[in-house]
């Protein structure tokens, strides 16, 4: 069977549209049942939803014999950590204030395979015979992985300045706490939520008020997570926004693994200075739980995705944007971030989001992606892939010259909009 409810991460949408209370209620009720009862610890970000759906899902794990360990405002990582029979977090990750969703982890800290969630949607209409469990809030998790992270992640930072952007999300009052206890200098920003401020000009998916704060205040970087916190992007002293890949490239030199798992959407440049070192790369589809299932299978530590999911398995069982940005700021060495970025060569990359009343690509689509990529014949690539958190279709056109990018860009953008649109 197919999912119907599970995407790309958890179950994800608008609330009281395609996420409901009662939806929240039902996944927290089968997902107890699958991991056979036991204590579910939930954290949530900051919006304003948050704490009715983190309730319906408590409801759910009650409802099903498991006690409901509420831990409030925690981001997803952290959960991933503190996850006891099963870990869940109320979060639409990066998504704005109007969506929110849920993720899940099983007892070792690892997202749920696709297998795994079919089974949790077949159990939606299964009925519990016994007693209800019971609910628990607890107040100490914060403290317990701020303190993990500095130890495990943390380097001293004495003379470093830095701007810290949370987002309004689940690192707010967490994160800049981090860089100062390890001695940096530091600036923040998007640190206070109101419930409906999250990822609204702000975080990683909107760097301008970052690059603005780096370059007035003459900081020596910037960085920059998602609403729950497992994303995280950087902006070097000229406010030049530094991606997933650049990072993944510094981080695979300074920790010389032998290994990276990234997925389809990796920068060309990546590849070529991977091989260039050689360190072996495995590529998979696009969502982080892919690039950890790649790491678990092949045995390695380091991955990620150009969108800031950065991945490092040592002391850690998920990607984490607080130990990316500790691990990323220990391994400038003195350099700074834009020459530490300048290591991985960049190949323009020109991308368009297309909305669409269906997701399936039709054989058209498909030929012209193939005729593209025989044309491009390793200087670069056609991606045409479907969303999955939203109805758009991601197109991805990369080129050793920015204008080739663009043209091979907008020719398979039209074809999607006429066949699809």
């Amino acid at each position: 069977m197919s999912r119907r409810y599970f995407g790309t991460d958890g179950i994800r949408g608008i609330v009281g549209e395609d996420l409901t209370p009662e939806l929240v209620e039902q996944l927290g009720h089968a997902a107890t049942l699958w991991s056979q009862g036991g204590r579910v610890f939930v954290g949530r970000d900051t919006r304003g939803s948050g704490p009715e759906l983190e309730e319906a899902f408590a409801r759910g794990v009650v409802s099903a014999g498991g006690n409901a360990v509420l831990a409030g405002v925690l981001p997803t990582p952290a959960v991933a950590l503190l996850a006891l029979d099963l870990g869940a977090v109320i979060s639409a990750s990066h998504n704005p204030p109007e969506y929110n969703g849920v993720k899940l982890f099983d007892r070792e800290g690892q997202k749920l395979t696709d297998a795994a969630e079919e089974e949790i949607e077949a159990l939606f209409d299964t009925s519990f015979g016994g007693p209800p469990g019971e609910t628990d809030h607890v107040g100490v998790a914060t403290d317990s992985y701020l303190d993990h992270i500095v130890e495990r992640f943390g380097s001293d930072l004495t003379g470093l300045s830095i701007v810290v952007d949370c987002a309004n999300g689940a690192y707010s009052g967490i994160a800049p706490p981090a860089f100062e206890r390890l001695g940096a200098q530091v600036t923040t920003i998007g640190s206070d939520p109101d419930g409906t401020n999250i990822n609204v000009g702000c975080g990683a998916t909107d760097l301008t008020t970052l690059q603005q704060t780096v370059t007035t205040s003459g900081a020596d970087l910037g960085v920059a997570f998602d609403g729950d916190g497992d994303r995280m992007l950087a902006v070097d002293a000229r406010g030049n926004a530094v991606d997933g890949d650049q990072i993944l490239a510094i981080l695979m030199l300074d920790l010389e693994v032998e290994l990276i798992a990234v997925t389809v959407m990796a920068n060309l440049g990546l590849h070529r200075l991977a091989a260039e070192h050689g360190v072996r790369v495995v590529t998979t589809d696009v969502g982080d739980r892919y690039v950890l299932e790649a790491l678990r299978r092949e045995g390695g530590l380091l991955g990620g995705e150009q969108s800031g999911h950065i991945i490092y398995l040592r002391d850690h069982v998920t990607g984490d944007g607080l130990a990316a940005a500790l691990l990323l700021c220990g391994a400038l060495r003195g350099r700074t971030l834009e020459e530490a970025a300048a290591v991985m060569p960049r190949y323009p990359q020109a991308r368009a989001n297309i909305r669409v009343l269906r997701k399936e690509l039709p054989p058209a689509i498909a030929a012209e992606v193939d005729r593209l990529n025989q044309r491009l014949e390793g200087r670069g690539r056609v991606l045409v892939r479907p969303s999955g958190t939203e109805p758009v279709i991601r197109v991805l056109a990369e080129a050793e010259t920015a204008a080739e990018a663009e043209e091979t860009c907008g020719t398979i953008s039209a074809l999607v909009t006429r066949e699809l649109g």
